[in-house]
């Protein structure tokens, strides 16, 4: 059995090192892709690091997951919305007028 803390301590960490909070990436996606569920990631990245100090091991690692959950899906919709974006504009060209459709066309 192992020694349990005097009360009013907290546990003992485990030997492993804490899980990776990708905070740097949360913050990345919030500035550059995505701002909506960019902080929903940063708020999840950034309990990580707290919760593994309180000995609470367990939910500091679906933090952890959660947070890259929320990286992910920012870089999906992100990307979604640049093709959407890059159709919308290349739609728009080819139905403004003919000559820039023809420009356009000639460019590729």
């Amino acid at each position: 059995m192992t020694a349990q803390p005097p009360p009013g301590y907290p546990p003992q960490q485990p030997a492993a090192q804490p899980p990776d909070n990708y905070l740097v990436w949360s913050i990345l996606v919030t500035v550059l892709c995505f701002p909506i569920t960019g902080i929903v990631a940063i708020v999840k990245a950034a309990s990580v690091n707290g919760l593994w100090a309180q000995g609470r091991f367990a939910e500091a690692q679906a933090a952890a997951a959660s947070a890259k959950k929320w990286v992910r899906w920012t870089l999906i919709i992100w990307v979604v919305g640049v093709v959407v974006y890059g159709i919308f504009l290349v739609v728009l060209v080819l139905n403004s007028h003919p000559d820039n459709a023809a420009m356009l066309m000639r460019a590729f």
